[in-house]
This record gives C-alpha cells, sequence and structure tokens, in this order.
C-alpha cells in the first residue's frame, strides 16, 4: 500500500504537530482541536516529530468522535497491523512493545480471547480485595501528610501496585519494572530522556520489562499460583497458547498502558474535584450510588491517551471525504472527549452527565481497552478513601509532562490534611 502523493494534498493551516503545540495546556490545545471539529473535521497535516529515521507524508486528523468511532469500528478499512503510533516508529518495534494493539482480527481475536481469561469479572472481583487494601495503605500515608508531591505520593502507586500483584512480580524487581514503565512513557520528555538517549534507551526499557515478563512466565509453568501470570500460561484458545516471549510483550503492554492511563485519570481528576468541590459534595452524597458515572466524567476529562493511530488498507471514506489506501489517521481522542455535538458544555467538569459516551478507553471495535473494569474498580476504591478521609487538600501549579500522546502530568506538589 501506497499513499497518495503529498502534492495532491495541501498541509491544514493548523498547527497540531510541533513541539510548541504540544508544550501548550490541554484547554489551549483544544481551542485548535474545536476549530477543526466545526470544520471539515478531517484534515491532512504535517507528521510528527521522530526518533527514528523514517519519513512519511502526513496524516489524517481525525477530530470528531463519530468519525472516530467509524475507523476504531472498521478493522478491514483501518488497520492497526502496520502499526497505532501516529509519530513514525518502525512496525517491528511497534510490534514488539504494543502486542496484540499491533494486530487486526482475526489474529487479534485470538489473542484478545486468551488475555481476556485474566480479565473476567470474577478475576477482578479476587483481586479487589488487594486493591482496596492497597488504596487504605496508600491513604493511610497521606492522612496528615503536610506538604507532599501528589503523583509520586498517590496516583502512581496504586495502578502499579495492582499489576505487580496481579502478575507476581517480585519486590527486587518492582522499583525496575515501575521505573522503565515511566520511562516508555516520558519519551517525548527531555527531563527523561535526552536526545543521545532518545532511542536506544526506551529499547532497553522494552527489553527490561520483556525479559521480566518471559522470566515470570517461566517460574509459573514450573510453579502454578493463584494469580494473572498463572492464568495467562496455562490459558488456550483454538489449540493456541501463548508463548513465553508473547507473555513479555504483554507485560510492556500492561506495565506501561495499565499504569499510566489510570495514574494519569487519578490526578487530573482530584485536581478537578479540587478546583470544584460543589461536585465533590454531590459525589458524596451517595458515592456508592453516583460513583460509577462520576468516573466516566473522570476518563472523559482526564482523556489520558491523547491519540492512537491507524492505516488505510483501501480507497474508501470517512463521513464523505476521500481516503486513500495507506493513508495514515490519526484518531484523536482528546477532541473527541470535547465535541460539542456529543457532550454539553463539554469544557465543564461535570460529575452529573447523563450520556456520557467518552472514548477514554477507545472508540469501540476490537481494540476497546481490556483493562476497563480494572482501572474502574482501582479509581472506585481509591477515590472512596481519598474522599472520605482526607479533610484538606490543596494544589499548586502542576508540572506538565510534553507528549503528543500522554496527558500525563509530572509531578503536582500538595498540601494535604
Amino acid at each position: 500500500m501506497t499513499a497518495a502523493p503529498v502534492k495532491a494534498r495541501e498541509y491544514s493551516s493548523f498547527d497540531i504537530t510541533s513541539d510548541d503545540f504540544w508544550s501548550r495546556p490541554f484547554a489551549v490545545r483544544d481551542e485548535t482541536f474545536a476549530q477543526l471539529r466545526a470544520g471539515q473535521g478531517l484534515t491532512w497535516h504535517q507528521p510528527l516529530e521522530s526518533m527514528f529515521p523514517i519519513e512519511e507524508p502526513g496524516f489524517w486528523a481525525l477530530t470528531r468522535r463519530a468519525d472516530i468511532a467509524f475507523v476504531s469500528q472498521h478493522p478491514e478499512l483501518f488497520t492497526s497491523a502496520q502499526g497505532v503510533a501516529l509519530s513514525p516508529m518502525p512496525a517491528e518495534i511497534q510490534r514488539f512493545a504494543s502486542f496484540f494493539l499491533s494486530m487486526d482480527p482475526p489474529q487479534h481475536t485470538v489473542y484478545r480471547r486468551l488475555i481476556s481469561s485474566a480479565f473476567t469479572p470474577r478475576n477482578v472481583r479476587q483481586i479487589e480485595q488487594q486493591i482496596h487494601d492497597n488504596a487504605v495503605a496508600i491513604v493511610d500515608d497521606l492522612v496528615g501528610a503536610g506538604d507532599v508531591e501528589f503523583v509520586s505520593a498517590c496516583s502512581a502507586k496504586l495502578p502499579m501496585r495492582t499489576i505487580m500483584d496481579m502478575l507476581g512480580v517480585p519486590a527486587a524487581d518492582q522499583p525496575d519494572v515501575a521505573y522503565a514503565a515511566d520511562k516508555l512513557f516520558g519519551i517525548s520528555d527531555e527531563e527523561y530522556v535526552s536526545d543521545d538517549e532518545r532511542v536506544g534507551d526506551p529499547v532497553a526499557q522494552i527489553a527490561l520489562l520483556s525479559n521480566t515478563g518471559i522470566e515470570l512466565a517461566k517460574f509459573r509453568r514450573a510453579h502454578p499460583g493463584d494469580d494473572l501470570m498463572t492464568s495467562m500460561v496455562n490459558a488456550e484458545v483454538d489449540g493456541h497458547k501463548l508463548t513465553d516471549e508473547e507473555i513479555g510483550a504483554f507485560l510492556i503492554l500492561l506495565a506501561s498502558a495499565g499504569n499510566d492511563t489510570t495514574k494519569q485519570a487519578t490526578t487530573h481528576a482530584m485536581m478537578a474535584l479540587v478546583e470544584n468541590p460543589e461536585q465533590r459534595e454531590w459525589l458524596m452524597e451517595d458515592f456508592d450510588g453516583r460513583i460509577g458515572p462520576a468516573i466516566e466524567e473522570f476518563i472523559r476529562w482526564a482523556s489520558p491517551v491523547i491519540q492512537f493511530a491507524r492505516f488505510a488498507t483501501v480507497d474508501t471514506e470517512i463521513n464523505g471525504h476521500p481516503v486513500s489506501a495507506g493513508d495514515k489517521v490519526g484518531l484523536f481522542y482528546c477532541s473527541a472527549n470535547r465535541d460539542e455535538t456529543v457532550f454539553d458544555n463539554p469544557g465543564i467538569f461535570d460529575l452529573r452527565r447523563e450520556s456520557n459516551p467518552h472514548l477514554g478507553f477507545g472508540g469501540g471495535g476490537p481494540h476497546f481497552c481490556l483493562g476497563s473494569q480494572l482501572a474502574k474498580t482501582e479509581l472506585r476504591n481509591l477515590f472512596r478513601e481519598l474522599l472520605s478521609r482526607l479533610k484538606i487538600v490543596e494544589f499548586g501549579e502542576p508540572d506538565l509532562l510534553f507528549s503528543s500522546f500522554a496527558h500525563g502530568v509530572k509531578r503536582l506538589p500538595a498540601h494535604i490534611q
């Protein structure tokens, strides 16, 4: 497949690829996305900067919810197998780092069924007590703590502890696994990776996570336990079982995506609740009855994953707009979650939303987030403790992650009583 010649297209006058654009706050960036949504909704843009020596002609930016959902739900027209990174990156590296995210049905279906055996509602319920205990312990340390850095003291702890518990990562290996996961999501931020390290360092972190998963799989094959890893090594679909290398690839995905997304949702939601005390009061009037819809708003508001990409497999159309085989399309979830045709007052944090079809877990279709229920379980348990036990929470100015992929907060100074 080859994309249409660059000369046949005119780049949009709206900049959504430069470092300057991605250095701006989320709300400021959305002013540009709002103009794109109000126009054609699908525009041709220069490629994002890449750490790899790859040249691409550009990509179509999808900014409306309906268009992103359409692409997500038609893998026969828009493939993931050529990679899901909007920034130009070798497909083989993407396949190693993102496992079955870079697959299409029917191959993707087999792997999703294999992995799903470890994420059934019953298995999530089995670990809920452990999630609850970890949430209690995290907030125990926050009560009366005074001045703290909220991301490291709270947001980052529960998702990583959950993953470590589920996989059975030895305590001695946990700091290195957590560090590697954070580095992968921060590769575009110069604080985490220098220009000299930008290619080699992510590869090293990917290798560390993969090797950890391989060793855990080998151990559980020889010494079965009652954990996710044992379920994974024993899972079988249509005669297929996961190899140790495939389990290593899944650990990369789980330790990075499954960790950072919940961490960022926690931070953004807590900032919004502090800024909107009437929303917190409303939630606490009936926490158990209202936390479900509230979590949906947490995720819409945070939009932890900003975008993913697909490639058109054939000449087709998106909402009447022609797209050629081989074209890359960027699915901007951050824009879909502020779509004025779908959400009333999308720039307002509102826990009372009766309808909240956000795309925080993807646009539907085969790649809908496999860990969505686990993330909701973590958020429900953690916010029950945070909101019922902390009497005073004050935040300073957040230190934002520079990234076109993750809506991240690196540090958030807090005063807690």
